[in-house]
């Protein structure tokens, strides 16, 4: 069993996870302490499934260290990273509204740490705290816009429609000038093109095309936006008349 001081420094470790979570931001020491009560620490290596689709429910999950990302099969086989959660951030809520099962995978992208809030006793403890469910609530309306933002981007077919969208979101109007703005890449461009639900041969393929274009510049990470007009271009593209250059499946 472990020590005192070894169960005291875990359940601090666990605090200050918690109110590094905008579920749990400005709770005060007592609740933080009580919603503690209910979580386990998990350490998930590398490329690890932290659960399966369909899989029994647990609990939701907060990152303490590392990146966890959602996945689900496509109907054509392929793997779709869904979103991306980073320390502080929350995820798997869902299951806190009566789902017995997790609706996708979550797999570790590096090493991770993560806190399990386990869901009988958080739920438990949402009847003697009724303003975890507001918060709940809140946190699942945060998820929902961002999938909802994800069905917005799968919508364009044309993968260049698709990316000069996702770019156009990253750097709003006014944001690092009228025309140019930076993209830093939170992940690998391999992360990002599993999330625009494509190859990374064509994600690299419809980049060189954008920076051949003069459209954008690219180094590392690092993308420059240098003419949204033409990004726009593309991205109107979608909803009306044929898209000014090859779909993703063209071997032009």
């Amino acid at each position: 069993m472990p020590t005192t001081s070894s169960a005291q420094f875990k359940q601090s470790a666990i605090i200050h996870t918690l109110r590094q979570c905008r579920m749990f931001q400005g709770l005060g020491d007592d609740a933080l302490a009580a919603v503690a009560e209910t979580c386990v620490l998990k350490a998930c290596a590398k490329g690890t499934t932290l659960f399966r689709e369909n899989e029994e429910a647990d609990g939701f999950f907060v990152v303490q260290s590392g990146s966890i990302g959602i996945v689900r099969t496509t109907n054509e086989g392929r793997e779709q990273v869904l979103c991306v959660f980073h320390a502080g951030e929350s995820f798997a809520e869902v299951v806190l509204t009566g789902l017995n099962t997790y609706p996708a995978s979550a797999v570790a992208f590096e090493a991770t740490q993560v806190v399990l809030v386990k869901k009988a006793e958080f739920r438990a403890l949402i009847f003697r705290q009724p303003e975890l469910a507001l918060r709940m609530l809140g946190s699942m309306s945060f998820h929902l816009k961002h999938f909802v933002q994800l069905l917005e981007d799968l919508k364009f077919k044309q993968i260049e429609s698709r990316l000069a969208h996702w770019l156009l979101r990253q750097v709003p109007d006014g944001r690092g000038g009228s025309e140019n703005g930076i993209v830093e890449l939170g992940s690998s461009k391999k992360l990002l093109a599993s999330q625009l639900g494509v190859t990374s041969e064509t994600l690299s393929r419809t980049l060189a095309r954008f920076r051949d274009e003069g459209l954008i510049t690219v180094s590392g990470r690092k993308i420059t936006l240098l003419n949204r007009a033409g990004l726009r271009a593309y991205e109107e593209s979608a909803t009306g008349g044929e898209p000014p250059c090859m779909d993703d499946h063209s071997t032009r």
